[in-house]
């Protein structure tokens, strides 16, 4: 582990939220160390930028530092690198990189105007749309929207159905998820849906009790009679689970571990792929780009 405060500064004529989305990415890389991220936004003229350097030197002077800048003007960034050589400091050039690649295949000039709105794309209001109609459907609180769905997610409670809805929706895909609880018939609508918009999440028992164990202190400690947080019957919940999903004859995901992105990338491939076995298509969003082999 590396010792000392470790600091990234983010310098933008705008908010800064692309570069510090980049920031977060990239420290999640190094688990062992801690980072502090620090925004600099608006940074379109030189009188800030030139307090914002200042402000990067004292910090250099008591920490470990690195620089990460979106500045759509060329003179700005010149002053940033120039800063960051004088001072020592590891920098990366996130807008500058970007447009002299558009430059070059072009043939125009960057405009440089900061803070340029960057517009509303084709996939906005189809994102929105999905996403509104996976909150609506969470629980499987609608079961005759079930037909009108791309995606299905069942599984037992606290498996990440949830999340995961509002996740492909944000993705355009319009995603119900229906919860199996033992002793419970799921809604007759779901053995009518297309068995290759189904997909079946899985947990593991010790980590599914950890999250319901939370959940219950968090209810004041409801939910420990029934055996919602009870290890022995999590593992019985999740056998009757798991005949249900046999039963639909579900793919199975097993969320355990598995960050949101990947399961979700997991979960298109497969309704993808046993889409086109039975001569169907699993609908694109608007805006969506394949990325083939």
């Amino acid at each position: 582990m590396t010792d000392g405060q470790l600091e990234i500064h983010v310098l933008a004529d705008s908010t800064g939220e692309t570069a510090v989305r980049l920031a977060r990415a990239a420290r999640a890389q190094f688990p062992g160390a801690q980072f502090e991220i620090i925004r600099h936004p608006r940074l379109g003229r030189t009188d800030a930028m030139v307090r914002a350097l200042n402000t990067l030197k004292e910090r250099a002077e008591q920490c470990r530092i690195a620089v990460f800048f979106t500045l759509v003007n060329a003179e700005l960034r010149s002053l940033v690198v120039n800063a960051c050589r004088d001072l020592g400091l590891p920098y990366t050039d996130l807008m500058g990189d970007a447009l002299d690649a558009l430059e070059k295949i072009s043939g125009h000039t960057a405009d440089e105007v900061p803070m340029r709105p960057v517009g509303v794309e084709a996939d906005y209001f189809v994102r929105i749309s999905a996403m509104e109609f996976a909150i609506r459907n969470d629980d499987g609180a609608m079961p005759t929207a079930l037909r009108e769905c791309d995606i299905c997610l069942i599984g037992a409670s606290r498996s990440g159905k949830t999340p995961l809805s509002i996740y492909l929706g944000y993705l355009g895909y319009k995603t119900v998820n229906v919860p199996l609880v033992p002793g419970i018939q799921p809604p007759e609508e779901l053995f009518g849906l297309d068995r290759w918009r189904i997909v079946g999440l899985t947990i593991d028992a010790e980590r599914l009790l950890q999250i319901r164990s939370r959940r219950v202190q968090g209810m004041g400690g409801f939910g420990t009679r029934d055996g919602y947080a009870d290890l022995v019957k999590i593992y019985d919940e999740l056998d009757e689970v798991g005949a249900i999903q046999r039963r639909l004859g579900a793919p199975i995901v097993d969320t355990t571990g598995l960050a949101l992105e990947e399961a979700a990338a997991r979960i298109i491939d497969l309704v993808d792929e046993r889409a086109k076995k039975v001569g169907a298509r699993l609908r694109r969003p608007a805006g969506h780009l394949r990325i083939t082999p």
